[in-house]
């Protein structure tokens, strides 16, 4: 039987594997932006998970939320991408820091 146990270690690999890709790779926005992604969804792991062991909703209803808002920062962090490529030509994280005003 799959325990909460189970669920935890699942969400903790995710977190991990997007702290990794936000550390280790540092060049590409895009990777980085998967790995905010994968991050949010550990999070929702153990938000489902909990709530799941618990007898309670709140935690599934939260994660609803914290998708939404993860699409919309997706959506958002994509469009500000296309922008810059089109301005500048690369979207490497070392040219970023032309956008300081």
């Amino acid at each position: 039987m799959i325990g909460i146990e189970h669920y935890l270690a699942v969400a903790a690999a995710l977190f991990v594997i997007g702290i990794f890709g936000i550390f280790l790779n540092r060049k590409n926005v895009i990777v980085i932006l998967m790995s905010v992604e994968l991050m949010l969804l550990a999070v929702n792991i153990n938000l489902v998970a909990f709530s799941a062991h618990l007898g309670d909703l709140v935690g599934q209803v939260f994660t609803m939320f914290v998708l939404t808002v993860a699409a919309a920062e997706a959506a958002i962090g994509l469009a500000i991408l296309v922008c810059f490529f089109r301005n500048r030509g690369t979207i490497a994280v070392e040219d970023v820091n032309v956008m300081k005003g």
